[in-house]
């Protein structure tokens, strides 16, 4: 079991950028495929970036393609998201989560969330 806290949200002007960090606990972070969701009101939790377990492979949703880069440190129990060129339509609740899978793209196929740290993009 792996418990996950994210931080680095808050309110940032369009184009500009931020980095979310989320940090795990348990001695088996290593273990664990880790992904990056967000949620706006009144819509569903949607995909944003995953990381296989070595942090080799990295895969991401095509609305932040090319602007978003996640990555990992095993050592340190983190994975973070830098955030580029940021857009109001990215403003959400962002979320952290792990599966022991990797490649997953859905809600579903993650085990274990963070309680979300909010990122606010103004225009």
């Amino acid at each position: 079991q792996v418990q996950l806290v994210e931080s680095g949200g808050g309110l940032v002007q369009a184009g500009g950028s931020l980095r979310l960090s989320c940090a795990a606990s348990g001695r088996t972070f290593s273990s664990y495929a880790m992904g990056w969701f967000r949620q706006a009101p009144g819509k569903e939790r949607d995909f944003v970036a995953g990381i296989s377990r070595s942090g080799v492979s990295t895969w991401y949703a095509d609305s932040v393609k090319g602007r978003f880069t996640i990555s990992r440190d095993n050592a340190k129990n983190t994975v973070s998201l830098q955030m580029n060129s940021l857009k109001p339509e990215d403003t959400a609740v962002y979320y952290c989560a792990a599966d022991f899978t990797s490649y997953r793209r859905t809600v579903h196929d993650y085990s274990y969330w963070g309680q979300g740290t909010q990122v606010t993009v103004s225009s």
